[in-house]
């Protein structure tokens, strides 16, 4: 029977390589994002590939009352949603604590932090009836180790894996799985978005390594939320060969 998978941040990076993933598996999926013409793209591409059932919802995790009112109002052919991945999130600036943009932290908390506890608010209710489902949360190695200028993101993802270790314990009696994943450096939209569109310095981050790809990690996905009901990866750390840890990096 195919699943309903839920993906937040669809329009790029792990969310897109998540849609595509699980689409190949012959699941049917609800993707989400803020860029509606992204979405729909992506929907008619998911389709015509993999002949699955898509829907697109377009908006804003950060926004409180469009996250309830679009999931609360989700067809009944769609409720049962089987698997929510949390991955809507970024990462602004680089900037020492007291240099650092205010609007920038507003932003990563209310995406990184606020928009997870919002869309997993929203969809539980789906889950908690069914007795079973699986909340994915991406988290970061910014949870494990606080790196310098790195400030505000790195709380926002160690809020995540601790959120997610909450979640565990207080879902356990609706039998529904928590798994935080928490990557290295992976070469997409992120570092892009981080330093505000300027690509030379982008690119540079990920000069004299292989670093991880955004399939790396839909497939870690794919394999946690495959695996048999009774097990459950709790929390995830995954890094290219030329990373040991948020510091540590040997490039050639």
């Amino acid at each position: 029977m195919n699943k309903i998978i839920f993906i937040t941040g669809a329009t790029s990076g792990f969310g897109k390589a998540c849609a595509y993933k699980f689409a190949a598996n012959n699941d049917n999926i609800i993707i989400t994002g803020r860029r509606e013409e992204r979405l729909e793209e992506l929907k008619g591409d998911l389709e015509k590939k993999y002949h699955v059932k898509v829907l697109s919802l377009a908006f804003d995790v950060q926004d409180k009352h469009a996250v309830f009112s679009v999931i609360n109002t989700i067809p009944d052919e769609w409720q049962n949603i089987d698997v929510l991945i949390n991955n809507a999130g970024l990462a602004l600036g680089r900037d020492f604590f007291e240099e650092a943009d205010l609007n920038d932290w507003e932003r990563m908390l209310d995406t990184n932090v606020k928009g997870l506890l919002y869309v997993s608010k929203a969809i539980l209710p789906f889950m908690i009836k069914n007795k079973k489902g699986h909340i994915i949360n991406m988290g970061s190695v910014a949870a494990k180790e606080v790196y310098e200028r790195g400030n505000v993101y790195c709380a926002s993802k160690a809020a995540v894996e601790t959120i997610s270790a909450s979640m565990r314990i207080d879902l356990l009696r609706h039998k529904i799985k928590v798994t935080a994943i928490h990557p290295g450096a992976a070469e997409t939209e992120f570092s892009e978005v981080r330093f505000k569109g300027d690509k030379q310095l982008a690119k540079k981050v990920y000069d004299g390594f292989t670093a991880l790809s955004a399939e790396d990690i839909a497939d870690t996905i794919f394999y946690c939320a495959s695996l048999p009901p009774h097990v459950c990866i709790n929390d995830l750390v995954i890094t290219a060969l030329a990373q040991a840890d948020a510091l540590y990096f040997y490039k050639e």
